[in-house]
């Protein structure tokens, strides 16, 4: 079997740890893999298949000689080094925001959009968190009835924010339970058993900048530019994993007991429906699984064409790390 020279650019972050994790769990034939990051990580060994590999400097000449190189460190470090890792000979897949809305990158989910993937020129997009979750579970379903409206509300966990916004929560949990002053840094506002509004930039159409992310990424991924959708995206004092309430109107009604089947098939789906014993999707069980877990399959009793769901996925794996790998095997596998 061939062997590729894989680098991960952010490797000692949330999403670059799982993507080393990730490789790990798929076997994937590694013939080297470079870890890069910022100066202050140089030297730091990380575990990849029981050997430590020290994590070396992020600048233009580590690119040489890479086959694939997973982007997790941001726009900025994406948009000033992905042309080198290109010019290196390398791929890019980026999971940043940098180039998901430009026209001629790919923003690719594999279990909806595989084909986009041939129109590559050197660098391919990973989709936001939440749009991926979302997209997974809800392609298989506008395949067989063609969704028309899409209403998402989403409780997002502090892993979308980084390994710092985990500890922080982590932090502020600890305070309050010990009756001291709760302090914040990464966050805007306290997470520790409190809600707010994602915490990204009112634009100005009164959405934030993640529940616009939601809105163009589905639509690109779907190849529906014109799908109505509207997204209300809100933080939570939940460690990993997002989940969201789901609300969609289709062409052809849907009945909750076709959706459910179409669902137990889908790839990269898995259907948690005990309504019998009260248990669906929750991010605790979602952690750490590669499926996006799925259930409140039930009708909207508003609409007679639509259909109700919660949906649980691992934000650090389908929705980042586990996603990007799929691209990598998706392209060797061509």
């Amino acid at each position: 079997m061939k062997k590729y020279n894989v680098a991960v650019v952010g490797a000692t972050g949330a999403v670059g740890e799982e993507i080393i994790r990730v490789l790990e769990r798929r076997n994937f034939p590694v013939k080297e893999l470079r870890l890069l990051a910022s100066t202050r990580s140089i030297g730091k060994k990380l575990l990849f298949n029981n050997q430590p590999i020290a994590v070396q400097e992020l600048k233009d000449e580590a690119f040489d000689g890479i086959d694939y190189a997973i982007f997790s460190a941001g726009a900025k470090r994406t948009r000033e080094f992905a042309s080198a890792a290109i010019r290196a000979g390398a791929i890019v897949i980026d999971n940043s925001s940098a180039f998901r809305l430009d026209p001629e990158v790919p923003l690719v989910i594999p279990e909806i959009n595989p084909g986009d993937l041939k129109n590559h020129k050197g660098i391919i997009a990973n989709p936001n968190c939440t749009a991926a979750i979302l997209g997974t579970v809800l392609w298989p379903l506008h395949c067989e009835a063609k969704i028309t409206r899409i209403i998402v509300s989403t409780y997002q966990s502090a892993s979308g924010a980084g390994a710092q916004a985990m500890e922080e929560l982590k932090q502020q949990v600890g305070q309050f339970v010990r009756n001291e002053a709760v302090t914040k840094s990464v966050f805007p506002h306290q997470i520790a058993f409190n809600v707010f509004s994602h915490n990204t930039k009112i634009e100005d159409n009164g959405y934030n900048e993640e529940e616009n992310k939601v809105v163009k990424e589905i639509r690109k991924m779907f190849h529906e530019p014109h799908l109505p959708i509207t997204a209300t995206c809100v933080r939570v004092p939940v460690l990993r994993a997002h989940s969201e309430s789901v609300v969609i109107e289709t062409e052809k009604k849907l009945t909750p007991e076709r959706a459910r089947q179409i669902l137990s098939h889908a790839p990269g789906v898995l259907v948690v429906d005990d309504r019998d014993k009260n248990h669906f999707p929750m991010p605790l069980a979602a952690t750490g699984e590669l499926d996006v877990l799925v259930g409140r399959i039930r009708e909207d009793l508003s609409n007679p064409h639509g259909l109700a769901l919660f949906i649980s996925g691992d934000q650090l794996l389908k929705g980042a790390a586990w996603n990007a790998v799929q691209i990598v095997e998706c392209l060797i596998h061509k």
